[in-house]
C-alpha cells in the first residue's frame, strides 16, 4: 500500500528550503557535498522518521529524504527485515 504524505509534511525542516538542494546529481564530489547539506536539514527535522518512512514505502529512489540518500535506503532495505505492510 502507498503512502501519502499528510499533515506532517507540514511540520518538515525542508519546507522552506530550495527542494534542488534534497536532489544532488551526484554521491561524489560537489553532490556528496550537497547530499551533506540535505542531511543536516534532515538531522533538525521534527518528522524525519515519518519522511523516511514515506520514502521506504513508496520506494523513492533519487533524492534525500528523512536523513537518507537513495543509496542509504537501498542498504536499509536489503538488511532491515520486510516491513509491514497494512492490508
Amino acid at each position: 500500500m502507498e503512502a501519502t504524505m499528510t499533515g506532517w509534511a507540514e511540520l518538515a525542516a525542508c519546507k522552506d528550503e530550495d527542494p534542488e538542494l534534497f536532489f544532488p546529481i551526484s554521491a561524489v564530489g560537489p553532490g556528496a557535498r550537497q547530499a551533506a547539506q540535505a542531511k543536516a536539514v534532515c538531522a533538525r527535522c521534527p518528522v524525519r522518521a515519518e519522511c523516511l518512512g514515506y520514502a521506504l514505502d513508496n520506494g523513492l529512489d533519487h533524492g534525500v529524504f528523512g536523513g537518507t540518500t537513495a543509496e542509504d535506503r537501498r542498504r536499509l532495505a536489503r538488511t532491515a527485515p520486510q516491513r509491514h505492510r497494512a492490508a
